[in-house]
């Protein structure tokens, strides 16, 4: 176990990976971005650090594990009755894996692959709806026909089949259904996955190609509990839009 950083503002972060040299360079670049961070090599000693009592704000956590797995330590925490968010940083690109991980309780799914700037959007996305959360709005669902947002657990069911949505894309159809009937700018959506005013590598057209990437893979999540579902609607050269029940 590495020991805590000294505590900062910006929240305390788990890392629990069994990867020295992948564990500590997370934690330093967490460390430099203002977060306290405290690692593990295993599930095992994770879980007595968390039955001590002291929760993190975040974990990230790994998949693929000797002795007790991510996903064995993901559904301890949950039976424990703790809510703390989870993130799985993985090298299995699998789609399975990632809707085993949604499904269990976790906020996100990531690829070791994909750079540090992207895995921390991920965390100030999930910390500042976590810090914005009132005790009065647990139950906070926003339902349109045949959808519901659970917007504390960012989790998204269609005819109360659950969607599998990571946090992305959970915020990407809920932007559009807040703004239904209203077609939304590529630019727009880009907004919510990168933040204002983020430059694509390759300008418009990256962040169109972006963006279309993520629509995709939302329409496909709906389509596999849905053959039907045809909602997201294609402005082309301009953005999407989600369309009423009565444009059907």
């Amino acid at each position: 176990m590495a020991p805590a950083s000294d505590e900062a503002s910006r929240g305390r972060v788990v890392v629990v990976d069994d990867d020295e040299l992948f564990r500590e360079s997370i934690s330093t670049n967490l460390i430099d971005a203002g977060y306290a961070t405290q690692s593990f090599a295993d599930g095992a000693s994770a879980m007595r650090h968390f039955s001590d009592g002291v929760g993190p704000d975040l974990v990230l956590l790994d998949w693929k594990m000797p002795g007790m797995t991510g996903i064995e330590v993901l559904q301890r925490l949950r039976a424990s009755g703790s809510d703390v968010p989870v993130i799985f940083l993985t090298v299995l690109s699998d789609q399975i894996y990632e809707e085993a991980g949604l499904l269990g309780g976790a906020m996100d799914f990531i690829e070791k692959s994909r750079s540090f700037s992207i895995l921390l959007r991920r965390i100030e996305l999930i910390l500042s709806g976590q810090k914005a959360r009132e005790p009065a709005s647990r139950d906070n669902v926003i339902r349109v026909d045949d959808l519901s947002l659970h917007c504390d657990a960012h989790r998204a069911t269609w005819n109360g089949a659950n969607i599998g949505l990571t946090l992305t894309e959970f915020n990407i159809a809920a932007h559009l259904v807040t703004n239904a009937g209203r077609d939304v700018s590529y630019r727009e959506i880009y907004d919510i996955v990168h933040g204002e005013g983020f430059v694509a590598g390759d300008g418009e057209i990256g962040y169109r190609i972006n963006v279309r990437a993520f629509i995709k893979r939302i329409r496909q999540k709906f389509r596999d509990v849905d053959p039907q579902f045809a909602r997201i609607v294609n402005y082309p050269g301009f953005g999407y839009r989600w369309s009423d029940e009565n444009e059907q």
